[in-house]
């Protein structure tokens, strides 16, 4: 995926989801832990030096799997890359906590998915499809992935 560089720092500076100094190790064999300022900015994480206000780097938060190592740290593999590892070193346990829930919501496949399960709760409650209104309900990104569409059921007014 492509991206471009001015798009991306301005990005980093977005207000963030979460923001803090963790450690961090890279996927390089040999790469040890550094102190690093980490910011959750929609579905990027971005790193940058303590010292910086320009990110070193980013890592776009689709297609990987995030994984508890102990009581304080994580790791995020990607999944077409199993080798591409990076660990992260919290401060307490409960810090390590909200890390591991906040990127695992920040993907667009977990937004993708909630919003596919409460249109559909939606559709079965009112008997309305909610996307309608949009004009969106026939998209393919908001279909469920087996290939089932909402049906809207016949209504009467009175």
């Amino acid at each position: 995926m492509r991206f471009n560089e001015k798009e991306l720092i301005s990005l980093s500076r977005q207000p963030s989801e979460m923001a803090a100094e963790l450690g961090m190790r890279g996927p390089k064999k040999g790469d040890v832990l550094k102190k690093r300022l980490v910011k959750l900015v929609v579905n990027f994480l971005f790193y940058f030096r303590t010292d910086e206000e320009e990110p070193i780097g980013a890592l776009l938060l689709e297609q990987c799997r995030v994984e508890k190592e102990d009581s304080l740290t994580f790791s995020i593999i990607f999944l077409d890359e199993a080798e591409r590892k990076y660990q992260f070193e919290c401060d307490s346990e409960e810090q390590c906590g909200e890390w591991i829930d906040s990127i695992i919501k920040a993907s667009y496949e977990f937004m993708r998915s909630n919003l596919i399960f409460y249109r559909t709760e939606i559709h079965k409650l009112t008997g309305k499809d909610p996307l309608e209104q949009y004009g969106i309900s026939d998209e393919t990104r908001f279909q469920v992935s087996n290939g089932l569409q909402l049906k809207a059921r016949e209504t009467s007014s009175l």
